[in-house]
């Protein structure tokens, strides 16, 4: 991880959104023109032409896919492009996130709070979901990368109760904070909370980690497939786990 790197490419990408206008006016959003450069700032290997699509990053050995949100998007190329060669994702994930209301008219800042939420490495569940058929892919690695941003919200009004009602306009980071890469089957192991009783249930989980129920329902159903954990029973409704041993 390069503090400096990542401060200084945030600082460029800022103020080329101060020349070209205001917040989310640049062809390419904020955090993902960031992520590209960082992982490799060549020209030449960036949105390079591989099996009939296009590769964010592509060095003539493996691709790095930027992949902000939307794991889905990514199926459709995902298979051609493990076939023939590594394929990293780096996604960002909001560790601290400040909320910035802006007026829609005058581009006024209206307010800017910090969000109660944090992000975790549980937040890379419901996308990994998505492309739940490619996880055994060897050649498939995940890079998430944790950082502070501020989201840029236009303000569109108020709901009875005085509740705003406001679009996500654009996200630009603040800094770096930590990494967590998947590489193999046994790096999957990281979503098993501290903790875990030898044998669980979906609630169990859910509270261990400290996530939502339907959150772990699906943390489990993707690492009952990557054999990370064993289904070994049930109990009224719920279905009995338990941790896979690794074995030498």
């Amino acid at each position: 991880m390069d503090q400096e790197l990542f401060f200084n490419l945030c600082r460029e990408y800022a103020a080329r959104e101060k020349l070209s206008g205001g917040i989310g006016t640049l062809s390419e959003k904020t955090i993902h023109a960031v992520l590209k450069d960082y992982m490799d700032s060549n020209p030449a290997h960036q949105e390079q032409p591989f099996c009939g699509y296009v590769a964010d990053i592509y060095d003539g050995s493996a691709i790095v896919e930027i992949q902000t949100r939307g794991f889905d998007r990514l199926r459709r190329k995902l298979a051609p492009f493990l076939n023939e060669a590594p394929v990293t994702i780096v996604h960002p994930i909001p560790d601290t996130k400040w909320l910035v209301m802006i007026d829609r008219d005058t581009g006024e800042i209206l307010s800017r709070r910090r969000s109660p939420k944090h992000g975790s490495i549980y937040s890379a569940i419901p996308e990994l979901y998505k492309i739940k058929s490619f996880l055994k892919e060897p050649n498939l690695h995940f890079h998430f990368i944790f950082l502070d941003v501020e989201e840029y919200r236009l303000f569109q009004g108020c709901y009875k109760g005085r509740r705003r009602k406001s679009v996500t306009q654009e996200r630009i980071p603040l800094s770096f904070n930590y990494e967590i890469m998947i590489d193999t089957k046994e790096d999957y192991r990281i979503f098993i909370p501290g903790g875990l009783p030898a044998e669980f249930t979906s609630k169990d989980f859910a509270k261990t980690a400290r996530i939502p129920l339907p959150c772990a329902q699906t943390a489990l159903n993707i690492l009952t497939y990557m054999s990370t954990v064993t289904r070994i029973g049930k109990k009224g409704n719920s279905i009995i786990y338990q941790v896979t041993k690794l074995f030498p």
